[in-house]
């Protein structure tokens, strides 16, 4: 996601990290394990004038995948979770109205992304961040990544 993101105009700062679970300041390693009921997210601070919420909720949609539960691809568990947490009824209003959108499109079989209201972001280990940056070379950033941050060169 990171990656993707970082190419829209008006997205200011990516971190990587982790949400959505009860786990004070969790690593990694605990994250991993499905237990503290985190997702691995990314924040996004952006500039509204510059790109919308909508804008940022289409391109999430387009580079993860919502029929999947609890899964992206090869990675399996609740922390692998489509989720996404809003801070205001504006931007609950605009998940709920991209999830509707994407259902009327007949897409997916089932849509699994879960919309909760944002409480605690943990910043994950330096080694996360700018992940696809830092390894472009890895077979994970090049058969899932690159093709991704290709594709959706879209702003």
């Amino acid at each position: 996601m990171e990656a993707a993101f970082e190419l829209v105009p008006g997205v200011v700062n990516i971190t990587s990290g982790y949400t959505g679970g009860l786990t004070e300041n969790p690593k990694y390693e605990q994250v991993l394990t499905g237990k503290t009921g985190h997702a691995e997210t990314v924040e996004i601070e952006y500039d509204p004038v510059a790109v919308s919420f909508s804008k940022l909720l289409d391109l999430f949609f387009k580079v993860h995948d919502p029929g999947q539960k609890n899964r992206q691809g090869n990675d399996i568990g609740n922390q692998y979770r489509s989720a996404i947490f809003y801070t205001n009824d504006e931007q609950k209003k605009a998940a709920e109205k991209a999830i509707e959108k994407l259902k009327n499109l007949g897409s997916y079989l089932d849509i699994y992304t879960e919309i909760s209201l944002f409480t605690k972001f943990w910043p994950a280990e330096a080694y996360h961040q700018n992940y696809f940056e830092k390894h472009p070379e890895q077979a994970y950033c090049q058969a899932i990544i690159r093709p991704k941050v290709d594709k959706f060169k879209i702003f």
